[in-house]
């Protein structure tokens, strides 16, 4: 029995770049999840009778939101749900399944690196047939159906039981439960070397920050990698991450880089995020900046099975170092720039036009998927490790030596009053056609610009994805407003500069970086809209 609900739009439910993401309370409003879910369904062309993939990090509400979307699955027409066992499946995961079952597309369930629990964040992404993110004709769509949906409809059904692997009917739907964790990991084994790895006696310490990566590290890296019992820390996913913050960078993952700059530190370190598709690389006693790594990745990937034929082009996101750029150059292949969300790179992959992408937030990843993958990262790193001989610290400065170095930093101010920073964002592009040939110190601007991307796939045009500040001699410094929150506005300034060949190329990032920092406090104001005097979070 399909049952009609009837309802009233809510005027918040546009999409940013992973979705739409909230606090828990507000998905809890009645409707509010229902309304959105069947919003994408109407959009869906070609539903009925197809495959439609559901799994999410395993934060609080996933389960709940699961059961809701499984009943307006069936009711919608839809002829096969796949969902991980427990409501489990990391966004590669995720896309991995969807790609590998033909299925339409996908909801992810999850706020990826944000906080979880009843007070903390919660989110649905839609994901479509090729396994990556909906593109932005798609999101447009979905967000004009919220504002005028009027019903919704769902199974009278009893709730699926997610825990058994199997099949179950709902309303003549197939429901099956699959190991969240099994398929992801064969595609692993069919990129990488994992006799070399296994033979390498590296040490590892992987951090999981009690989230979504944890069954699929354990699986990878102590069952089939033969790595140490414990080499896996935090390995069990938890509705609310422990309390903590699942976002791997060197302030929420500070134990393990403490364990990696210490006394008898393991070969190598790393961790991921809440739903699997960011990573944190640290070697003994050197961290390796996200921009950094997806040049180095880039560099020696060739070291790897599945990617020993060589790469078709490299892209990274706007505000990410040109580090990569330089690998791309001496490789004589591809380089490009797109705006931050891995939609963006969706079409040159398809295409065949790029086959590793990354951005500085820490995501990185290849064509195996259309997501950005940590543990993918991790594996590749181990990988190179074991192929070269080489500590994570020797690859640095051997890249280096050979390409220059990007030094590179971006600080986040977070939970921004929207209106200052949407008056800081609109202040600096009032300002770009005067910024040319202004000092800042010892620094001049040699031109500035708000970032507009041409798609050489399709020709769609994105506009005002950041503000660009680049000065002579190759610094930058850039501005953006996240939309990966759930409350107020984050800006990141991305500042970044750029030593050649022969030049200092072990110094105090934060040192190098001194003359951009106050350059780009006097270009936005930054003290003086945001109120604050120094950054929340430095990456």
């Amino acid at each position: 029995m399909i049952r009609t609900v009837s309802t009233t739009p809510f005027t918040d439910q546009k999409p940013g770049t992973s979705g739409l993401r909230k606090k828990v309370k507000v998905f809890q409003q009645p409707n509010y999840a229902e309304n959105f879910i069947q919003s994408v369904f109407d959009v869906v062309s070609g539903k009925a009778g197809a495959t439609l993939v559901i799994g999410g990090d395993g934060r609080y509400l996933n389960r709940t939101v699961i059961q809701t979307a499984i009943r307006m699955a069936a009711a919608a027409g839809f002829g096969r749900v796949v969902v991980g066992q427990g409501g489990i499946l990391s966004t590669p995961a995720a896309s991995n399944v969807i790609r590998q079952r033909n299925a339409i597309g996908g909801l992810v369930l999850s706020a990826s690196h944000n906080p979880g629990g009843p007070d903390e964040d919660f989110g649905i992404k839609y994901n479509v047939a090729n396994g990556g993110p909906a593109p932005e004709k798609v999101t447009e769509a979905i967000h004009a159906r919220t504002l005028s949906i009027a019903e919704w409809h769902a199974a009278d059904s009893a709730d699926v039981d997610l825990d058994t692997l199997g099949e179950v009917t709902v309303e003549g739907m197939t429901v099956e439960v699959i190991d969240s964790v099994a398929d992801y990991a064969a595609l692993m084994e069919t990129l990488f070397d994992f006799d070399a790895i296994r033979a390498a006696g590296l040490t590892v310490a992987f951090d999981a920050m009690s989230a979504v990566t944890g069954p699929y590290a354990t699986e990878i890296l102590e069952r089939r990698l033969g790595f140490a019992p414990g080499t896996v820390r935090n390995g069990t996913p938890l509705e609310d991450f422990g309390g903590h913050h699942p976002d791997p960078n060197l302030v929420h993952a500070r134990a393990l880089y403490d364990t990696m700059m210490g006394e008898g530190a393991p070969d190598f370190g790393a961790a991921s995020d809440g739903d699997g598709d960011r990573n944190l690389i640290i070697g003994r006693g050197r961290f390796v900046t996200p921009s950094d790594s997806l040049a180095m990745l880039a560099a020696n990937a060739h070291l790897a099975p599945g990617y020993a034929g060589g790469l078709k082009g490299i892209a990274r996101s706007m505000p990410t170092s040109a580090a990569a750029d330089r690998v791309a150059e001496k490789l004589d292949i591809p380089a490009f720039e797109t705006p931050t969300g891995w939609k963006f790179f969706g079409n040159l992959l398809d295409a065949g036009m790029a086959t590793i992408c990354g951005e500085e937030s820490a995501g990185t990843g290849s064509d195996h998927v259309r997501e950005k993958d940590g543990l993918w990262a991790v594996l590749l790193w181990l990988n190179i490790l074991a192929a070269t001989g080489k500590s994570v610290d020797r690859i640095a400065r051997d890249h280096w030596a050979t390409y220059g170095r990007n030094y590179y930093a971006r600080h986040d101010y977070e939970g921004v009053d929207s209106a200052a920073a949407d008056t800081l964002m609109g202040e600096l592009r009032g300002k770009l056609a005067t910024l040319p040939g202004t000092s800042f110190g010892a620094l001049t601007v040699a031109a500035a610009d708000d970032f507009a991307y041409e798609d050489p796939t399709d020709g769609s045009v994105s506009r005002q994805q950041g503000v660009r500040v680049l000065f002579e001699g190759g610094s930058r410094v850039v501005f953006r407003l996240s939309g990966t929150g759930t409350s107020g506005a984050t800006l990141r300034v991305y500042l970044e500069r750029y030593e050649p060949v022969g030049g200092d190329l072990d110094a105090e990032t934060a040192t190098m970086l001194a003359e951009i920092v106050a350059a780009a406090d006097a270009i936005a104001g930054i003290r003086q809209h945001s109120g604050r005097e120094q950054p929340d979070v430095i990456t």
